[in-house]
C-alpha cells in the first residue's frame, strides 16, 4: 500500500505546494460569502447559490484544460476508459460536495464553516483507511481523528453547552460537504494512478459545474446582477479551485494521502484569519470557543501525520 519513495516529491516542494492549496482554500470562505453580496444572493436563495457554484467551476474546468493543453502542447481529451472515472470524480469532488457546500455555508458563520471543514483532512484519512485500503489505521490515526472531531463539536458550542440546535442546511451541510470531499480524495488517489491528474481535475470540475448549473436553474436560480466586482470575485473563486484541486491531485498521486494532509491544518487558519479580516467576524474568530476548536483540529491532523510520517521513515531507514 506504500508509495515508493522514488515516486514520492521532496518534503520542502510538498510542504510549499500544499500550503498554497491550503491557502487558496481558506480564502475561498470569505470570496463565497462576498460574492454573494455583490451578487445579491439571500441566504435563501438556494437555487441560485447553486447557480452560482456551478458557473464557477464551469469556469475553473475550462482554466485547467486550457492551461493543460498548453502546458501539454495538446488538446486534454479524455479516453474512452477514463470518462467512467470523471463522472464519479465530478459527482463526490464538485457536484455533491459543492451542493452541500453553498447551501451550508449560506446559513452558517464564515469561521464556524472553515473550522468544520477542518475536519476535511481527518475524514480523508478515515476513508483511505477504512473504506478504500489505501493505508493502515494507526493508534496515532485514530486519536488524531477523536481531537479533530471533538474540535468540530466544540465550534458548536454555545453557552450552555452543546449546541444541538445547530442547522442541518447550515452546519449540517457543511459537514456532508466534507464528507463528500474525503471520497472525492481517495478516488484522485485511486485514478490519478491510471489516468493524468490536471486532466481529470479539468474535466470533472467543467462536468460537475455543468450538472450544478443545470440544478441551480431547475431549482429556479437567477443571477439578476452582474457588477465588475461580482465578475472579479467569481474569477478569482474559479481560479482558486482550478489551481488548488490540480496540485492537491498532483501531490496526492506522488504521496500518501496522510502525508499531503498534514498540511490541511492551514486551512482552517486561514479561513478563520480571513473571516475576521474581510467579514467582520473578529469577535466570534477569536473567541475563546473557537480558539480551542481549532486548536483540536489542527493538533488532531498534526498527530495523525506526525507520527504516521516517522513510522514511514523507520520502515525504510530499516529496509
Amino acid at each position: 500500500m506504500g508509495t515508493d519513495k522514488k515516486k514520492c516529491m521532496g518534503p520542502v516542494v510538498t510542504g510549499l505546494l500544499a500550503v498554497f492549496c491550503c491557502t487558496l482554500w481558506g480564502s475561498s470562505f470569505s470570496a463565497v460569502k462576498i460574492g454573494y453580496e455583490l451578487f445579491s444572493i439571500a441566504s435563501d436563495d438556494s437555487g441560485t447559490q447553486i447557480l452560482f457554484a456551478g458557473l464557477r467551476f464551469t469556469l475553473a474546468g475550462i482554466m485547467v484544460i486550457a492551461a493543460g493543453s498548453v502546458l501539454n502542447k495538446e488538446v486534454l481529451i479524455p479516453k474512452k476508459s477514463e470518462w467512467g472515472m470523471i463522472f464519479i470524480l465530478c459527482l463526490f469532488q464538485t457536484a455533491i460536495q459543492y451542493f452541500f457546500f453553498y447551501i451550508g455555508m449560506a446559513h452558517s458563520s464564515g469561521v464556524k464553516g472553515a473550522i468544520i471543514t477542518g475536519s476535511n483532512s481527518l475524514l480523508s484519512i478515515l476513508m483511505a483507511s477504512i473504506v478504500f485500503r489505501q493505508e493502515r489505521l494507526t493508534w496515532y490515526k485514530i486519536t488524531g481523528c477523536i481531537l479533530g472531531l471533538a474540535g468540530v463539536m466544540t465550534a458548536n458550542l454555545n453557552g450552555s453547552g452543546m449546541d444541538l440546535a445547530v442547522r442541518l442546511d447550515g452546519e449540517g451541510f457543511v459537514f456532508f460537504s466534507a464528507v463528500s470531499y474525503a471520497v472525492s480524495s481517495a478516488l484522485i488517489k485511486r485514478y490519478s494512478a491510471r489516468a493524468n491528474p490536471v486532466m481529470l481535475s479539468g474535466w470533472q470540475f467543467a462536468a460537475g459545474g455543468i450538472i450544478l448549473t443545470g440544478m441551480g436553474i431547475l431549482m429556479g436560480g437567477r443571477l439578476t446582477v452582474f457588477y465588475p466586482a461580482a465578475a472579479a470575485v467569481l474569477i478569482y473563486l474559479a481560479f482558486l479551485s482550478a489551481a488548488a484541486y490540480t496540485v492537491w491531485g498532483i501531490l496526492l498521486k506522488y504521496n500518501p494521502v496522510s502525508r499531503v494532509s498534514i498540511y490541511g491544518f492551514t486551512n482552517p487558519v486561514v479561513g478563520v484569519l480571513l473571516s475576521a479580516v474581510l467579514l467582520g467576524e473578529g469577535g466570534q474568530a477569536f473567541s475563546v470557543k473557537n480558539l480551542c476548536a481549532l486548536a483540536l483540529v489542527s493538533g488532531g491532523i498534526f498527530v495523525v501525520n506526525r507520527f504516521q510520517t516517522e513510522k514511514e521513515s523507520g520502515r525504510k531507514d530499516e529496509g
